[in-house]
């Protein structure tokens, strides 16, 4: 198998599925419970707390712990809207988001509030001069994804949050799961940051919102006692735990797995350029760990499949999309034709160039097929 959809979810790690399981099996009380496995449970729970706190640069208190990056991004846009309403109703956000960002958005909108969409610049970078036109006297919350998850664009997050410094009342919510664990990012001036443990090897169920200890939120899940008074239900220790542990692998040799990805990618990029009909929609500025591109006369779903009977795997659009083509790569490219037809090649530290290698034979392979068919 070559699996090559690392963006979408990435394998768990053997060291934090161990972690899950002996949690599992050796803290069985709940952690809102008084008697002593109840106690013992809580504080395992601050340990690792107290760990992820320590590996992200943020406090104890600002850490609230989610289903994944999809509770996570609905609790901070819809908590923020409906905490601060009394200020304003209007948002402001990018086409280049992840559908559990625009979906809650479009839910408040239905609901009496206002989006606006800020403009990229020719490189897909948020425009810091639209951004300023856009904001209006009732703006209470701008969200802006750190990096695409379908094109791999990387946004200057600490240029937008020291710019969004100069409106207090204005919060910033950035979805960081494509970010967190692989590119360094300043969370300093971020309000509200969103991330999943699935997403840097640790398993599916659990996530996080870091919250800025200054501001409140309206949950959107009530009833019972938990971590914080912003998400109720019983805390889930063992996926807590495993959590802690993988955000603590993720941050060693960092830097050695950024550079090997970036190789990598390289390598890849350079071999695609040479297929006649392939076009590189991501650029320079997108993360190492996703390359898109478009394919010429062959529908991204027949190539997915394709390529799927040869045991290898990648994607079309994000896994969460919805839709024939990508919203984001049309707002990107301006090219409705690239926009139908992308495949998102996401790769990892885990990806060897042998299997690079393979895929590439196997691409050309089933191109030159397919394009036969297709105008046949």
């Amino acid at each position: 198998m070559i699996y090559l959809d690392y963006s979408a979810t990435t394998p768990v790690s053997e060291e934090v599925l161990d972690t899950f399981v002996k949690v599992s099996k050796n803290y069985i009380g709940n952690p809102n419970s008084l008697h002593k496995l109840g106690v013992e449970s809580k504080r395992l729970i601050e340990a690792s707390t107290e760990q992820i706190a320590s590996l992200l640069g943020v406090k104890e208190k600002e850490i609230i712990y989610t289903s994944g990056a999809t509770e996570a991004n609905n609790l901070a846009i819809k908590g923020v809207c409906e905490k601060y309403q009394n200020r304003g109703r209007h948002m402001i956000t990018t086409r280049l988001e992840h559908s559990s960002v625009t979906a809650p958005i479009s839910y408040l909108v239905k609901n009496g509030y206002d989006v606006d969409f800020v403009e990229l610049d020719e490189n897909g970078l948020v425009s810091i001069d639209n951004l300023k036109k856009v904001i209006r006297e009732d703006t209470i919350l701008v969200s802006i994804c750190s990096v695409n998850s379908e094109i791999g664009l990387v946004q200057n997050i600490e240029e937008i949050a020291e710019f969004l410094k100069g409106y207090p009342k204005i919060l910033f919510h950035s979805d960081m799961t494509q970010s967190i664990g692989k590119i360094e990012m300043n969370l300093e001036n971020v309000d509200l940051i969103s991330f999943s443990a699935q997403k840097f090897y640790g398993l599916k169920g659990i996530g996080c919102l870091i919250k800025k200890e200054n501001i409140t939120l309206e949950p959107i899940i009530h009833g019972g006692k938990s971590t914080t008074i912003y998400r109720s239900g019983t805390p889930a220790v063992a996926l807590i735990a495993s959590l802690a542990k993988a955000l603590r692998l993720i941050f060693i040799d960092s830097q050695k797995r950024l550079n090997q990805v970036e190789i990598l990618n390289q390598y890849v990029k350079e071999n695609l350029k040479n297929i006649k009909g392939v076009h590189i929609n991501s650029n320079s500025n997108c993360s190492p760990y996703i390359l898109n591109i478009s394919i010429e006369n062959i529908k991204s779903e027949v190539m997915l499949h394709a390529l799927e009977e040869e045991d290898i795997y990648l994607s079309t659009q994000t896994a969460c999309s919805s839709g024939g083509y990508s919203s984001a790569l049309l707002a990107f490219t301006k090219n409705k034709s690239y926009a139908e037809n992308s495949l998102r090649i996401s790769l990892s530290y885990l990806t060897t160039k042998e299997e690079l290698t393979k895929f590439l034979e196997i691409f050309q392979k089933k191109m030159k097929e397919l394009d036969f068919s297709e105008s046949s």
